[in-house]
């Protein structure tokens, strides 16, 4: 027996352990959900009428059409709550179920999880005798717009309209008709091609006429799907296209074919017709596309020009001693402070400048001596100067430029790979070319000029069939006093480089043979350039200072410098 009441009083001891532990582990709040207080009724309609909620006031508005028996009605109703119930004692509602008497105005009782309430009085009013109005209309899930008698609905684009069904209310005692058709709401179908018009009538027999008007929305279809140049395909990536053009193409005028969703297609202002309307490509191209519902899409044409089959091009491409010029290689002229052009009267209108024209960080209006029209979509201008595009750094996106990138950013880009090329070109050691030893024209270093007039002439242990490629560096001033033949190929590529200043003497000229291209040779000069008076330059000219052509001269390459590129009735053709 006492075996047993001390197995009971340790058991005893063990469950109120249990209970101490259990009301512990269930003890405290920091654990606990919070019961939500949402009690709304969000949606609420009477026999096919939806109802009017005002939230503030807690009130529910319906009116049913003349005739409708109000004392028995089932409502349809969202409330976000625990449970909805109308009178005392309380009955439970369940929306699409439930039936009350709307004779008089009926409260709803809307309960929170958490306990609190809210009341929505439901007032329902039986239309006059001579109520005949459509009160609410919709189609294929679009609510229509009502005005007085007139109905729009705007369908969504590539919706067929010829057998839509209506979803709507009316005050009328019996159902609408079209053309002597009765209407059912959700059922009956209809061809909208053409305005309908819907008779309802009365209790009174007294009619009013709706007329119904549908609309399909315009396209926003804007994209341009196919796109080539001169029978070459282009890459669409989003919105950029990129074309790679064979070697040697001019792409200053351009015919574009392509294929678009949109309605038209404009570059600047300027209408494009597929097949039919050029562009200069020599930079990117903006191509503005819009739909048929007035939106538009942008799509930037970028244009690159292969390289010569076996050939070193060094406009932007690398090679053995090439100079890369970067997007530096766009232009024909690229300057940072000013460009000035004196044309004789004769050839004012006459192009002799074959290439673009880029100026930065300076402004448009340091272009001086041109006939400068702005494109109307002001990332560029014109001359009549000019085969090609003036660019300056106030052609950006602040002062309308409509190109992404804009202007200004494309040229300091440009500006910036000019001066890395300089650079680069500085650097490179003296390499190849080979004059003969003990020339009184060797500087220091393979192929340098030392002589007393420190030219670049024929003769003077020169070889007789042209100055071969390589690496030629100079520390004092470069004169050209007479014709400078350069042999080589289309892969040799020539450098000459200069502490002092560049001058070509008048007249004189510098010549390429055996193949050998303009692209490919370079004249870095730390000092002015000075091309003499009908003097024939080839290659292309970086300058740390300014490049001056006298009259009559003329230059096939590129012309790259910092503090102005002063022209006088010249020639300039970018290869």
């Amino acid at each position: 027996m006492n075996k047993f009441q001390s197995v009971t009083k340790s058991l005893r001891w063990f469950l109120a352990l249990l209970v101490v532990a259990f009301v512990a582990g269930c003890g405290g709040s920091s654990g606990s959900v919070a019961l939500s207080s949402t009690k709304a009724i969000t949606a609420y309609s009477l026999a096919g009428v939806t109802g009017t909620i005002n939230e503030t006031a807690k009130t529910i508005a319906v009116t049913v059409p003349n005739g409708t028996s109000v004392t028995a009605q089932v409502a349809t109703f969202t409330a976000a709550s625990a449970s909805v119930t109308v009178g005392s004692p309380a009955v439970a509602q369940v929306s699409g179920t439930t039936a009350n008497n709307f004779t008089s105005p009926v409260l709803y009782k809307v309960t929170a999880a958490d306990g609190t309430t809210a009341t929505y009085t439901v007032t329902v009013t039986v239309a006059s005798s001579s109520a005949k109005a459509i009160t609410a209309y919709s189609l294929a899930g679009v609510t229509g717009s009502i005005s007085g008698t007139a109905i729009s609905v705007t369908v969504p684009f590539g919706t067929n309209v010829t057998a839509l069904v209506a979803t709507f209310t009316t005050t009328g005692a019996g159902v609408p008709t079209i053309s002597g058709v009765n209407q059912v709401s959700g059922s009956t179908a209809n061809d909208f091609t053409a305005p309908l018009t819907y008779t309802v009538t009365a209790a009174d027999s007294t009619t009013a006429t709706y007329i119904v008007t549908v609309t399909v929305a315009a396209n926003t279809a804007k994209a341009i799907t196919a796109y080539s140049l001169a029978g070459v395909t282009g890459t669409i990536s989003g919105s950029a296209i990129a074309v790679t053009m064979p070697s040697g193409t001019n792409v200053t005028a351009l015919i574009a074919t392509f294929t678009t969703t949109g309605t038209g297609v404009k570059v600047g202002a300027t209408v494009q017709a597929s097949t039919t309307t050029p562009n200069d490509f020599t930079s990117p191209v903006a191509y503005v596309v819009t739909a048929a519902d007035a939106s538009t899409a942008t799509y930037t044409v970028t244009v690159t020009v292969a390289a010569t089959a076996g050939a070193v091009v060094c406009g932007g491409a690398s090679g053995t001693n090439c100079v890369n010029l970067g997007t530096a290689a766009n232009y024909a002229i690229l300057d940072e402070a000013t460009v000035t052009f004196t044309p004789i009267a004769t050839i004012s209108t006459t192009p002799t400048i074959t290439g673009a024209i880029g100026l930065s960080p300076a402004a448009a209006s340091f272009i001086t001596g041109f006939s400068l029209t702005l494109d109307a979509g002001k990332c560029f201008s014109t001359s009549t100067q000019v085969t090609g595009k003036l660019y300056a750094a106030d052609y950006s996106s602040v002062n309308g430029c409509m190109a992404s990138p804009d202007t200004a950013t494309v040229l300091t880009t440009a500006v910036g790979d000019k001066n890395t090329a300089y650079s680069a070109a500085a650097a490179m050691p003296t390499a190849g070319g080979g004059l003969p030893a003990g020339s009184p024209h060797e500087c220091p270093g393979v192929g340098a000029m030392s002589d007393v007039n420190n030219a670049l002439t024929a003769g003077g242990g020169f070889p007789s069939t042209g100055l071969p490629a390589g690496v030629y560096t100079c520390g004092v001033n470069i004169t050209i006093p007479g014709n400078l033949t350069l042999n080589g190929s289309a892969t040799d590529v020539w450098v000459f480089k200069t502490t002092g200043t560049l001058s070509q003497s008048t007249g004189t000229q510098v010549i390429l043979t055996g193949g050998a291209l303009p692209q490919n040779v370079f004249w870095q000069v730390a000092g002015g350039v000075t091309i003499q008076s009908n003097a024939v330059l080839a290659g292309v000219v970086m300058s740390a200072t300014n490049i001056q052509l006298v009259t009559g001269a003329t230059e096939h390459g590129r012309l790259l410098a910092r503090t102005g590129v002063l022209m006088d009735t010249n020639t300039v053709v970018q290869p």
